[in-house]
């Protein structure tokens, strides 16, 4: 039996999204491809609705 919870915190399947920025360590955000910060691009953010990155878990022991 599968937890009601469970329907809505995991995802269906796997996401087939492609994040078209990458973090940028020594500035420390997510930058697109033209090295512009990725909260530069509203078409972005409206679209992914966030530029959150794995990086603050990589950087910081306390996340």
């Amino acid at each position: 039996m599968r937890p009601f919870t469970l329907n809505y915190a995991c995802p269906n399947g796997p996401t087939t999204m492609v994040t078209p920025y990458s973090f940028d360590p020594a500035r420390q955000l997510n930058v697109l491809p033209d090295g512009r910060p990725a909260v530069m691009d509203r078409e972005l953010l409206l679209a992914a609705g966030t530029t959150t990155s794995t990086a603050g878990s990589q950087t910081h022991f306390d996340d």
